[in-house]
């Protein structure tokens, strides 16, 4: 399914050569993982491989078929240091939102809590709960253009304030939400924490048991490399039983697991998290995205995210040091993962230079986005920073 290992060690110019050799050609500087990330040549491998078994059906056994997914499962836990039986596979981010806005049990009153500016996909779940339920949505302002935690901290103690939704990493700023402090405090009050993980894992690293993460979504598409339709949620151990899913699949319940007796019609829920799932499931996409979680399994997700902060850290110390680039993301290692916004004189002109010089990034809020992954270098990042400026 999957090429052998890299190395014993990280070696970037070997990852080039075996998984993007487009980068080490010289193709393309792509620095835009926080919309796109690009499939490795070993899960252009195994989709193809899939969709030509695809094209033959009975060639396609029941432990490819469901084997698929209970590996993605595996995959998808390992990252976030959780269990198999705590994880759900999704086709995105919005539906593991969507999930816990219609799982979890609010009232007419409850209070969730999250930040102004977040990507739309954790507000438009919790603007549809107010209007159906009455549970008011509250966005804490930004601070200087960033997420106010200590704002966020002080309403926490607000009445009836039920959940907390954010963005591990934020969109355009890059910010990233010290996790296990805000998971402490709403564990000490029973509050909820929900948690948008899209731009943040893949490029760092994150233990949801260690943060009280009670529900987490992350699509596959991005900073996981992994095919579009893929991604997953976690739902904590101790509430996925208290849980009544709200999409019910006919394989949520234990009575379909026994395909010659499907209409022996048994109600009752898989006591792990694929009480959530709802089938059919792009297996062809998940196959493809297991080869990219274990490239990045092998590499060592700690590894990757240290080589993701070096680049970032190359892009912060660049913009602090000019005065005609105004840095958006925070300087500080520990506020920031492998998103960094910095603002030029002027955004659009320098986005245009970009593009015509052929590096791959984003223009977001009036910021131009870049955002380095496993495989890139810092002579791309030093041609892109240069590009921009007209340098």
């Amino acid at each position: 399914m999957t090429a052998s290992p890299i190395a014993d060690s990280y070696d970037v110019a070997t990852l080039r050569v075996r998984e993007f050799p487009w980068a080490e050609r010289g193709e393309r500087i792509y620095l835009n993982h926080a919309s796109t990330g690009p499939l490795p040549v070993r899960t252009v491998r195994a989709l193809a491989e899939y969709n030509t078994l695809r094209s033959m059906p009975w060639r396609i056994t029941d432990e490819l078929e469901f084997g698929t997914v209970r590996r993605s499962r595996e995959l998808c836990a390992g990252l976030i240091g959780a269990t198999a039986a705590e994880v759900a596979l999704m086709v995105n981010t919005t539906y593991g939102i969507n999930l816990a806005a219609r799982a979890l049990p609010f009232d007419k009153g409850d209070v969730v809590l999250s930040f102004d500016k977040e990507f739309p996909a954790n507000v438009y779940p919790w603007m549809a709960l107010d209007k159906a339920r009455g549970v008011t949505l509250r966005q804490i302002p930004v601070r200087d253009g960033l997420p106010d935690e200590e704002a966020l901290h002080r309403a926490l103690d607000g009445p009836r304030v039920r959940a907390v939704s954010v963005s591990w990493v934020g969109f355009s700023s890059g910010y990233k939400v010290d996790l296990r402090r805000l998971g402490e405090a709403c564990h000490q009050r029973g509050i909820y924490l929900i948690v948008d993980a899209m731009q943040g894992l893949g490029g760092a690293t994150l233990d949801v048991t260690d943060c009280h993460v009670d529900l987490l979504a992350c699509g596959g598409q991005k900073w996981l490399l992994s095919p579009w339709g893929t991604g997953f949620v976690y739902v904590r151990e101790a509430l996925v039983q208290k849980l009544e899913p709200q999409a019910v699949g006919w394989m949520s319940v234990r009575a379909s697991e026994d395909f010659t007796r499907l209409t022996d019609y048994d109600f009752t829920w898989w006591e792990d998290a694929r009480r959530f799932e709802v089938i059919t499931l792009p297996y062809q996409d998940f196959y493809g995205m297991n080869a990219s979680l274990e490239l990045l399994c092998e590499l060592g997700p700690a590894a990757v995210a240290a080589h993701v902060e070096r680049l970032a850290t190359r892009i912060v110390e660049w913009s602090l040091d000019r005065g005609d680039v105004r840095l958006v993301t925070p300087a500080d290692p520990a506020r920031r993962a492998g998103v960094v916004a910095v603002a030029p004189r002027d955004p659009v002109a320098a986005s245009e230079r970009l593009t015509s010089a052929g590096v791959s990034h984003s223009l977001r809020e009036g910021a131009i986005r870049l955002s380095p992954h496993c495989y890139n270098t810092e002579e791309e990042v030093d041609r892109a920073l240069a590009t921009m400026v007209g340098e």
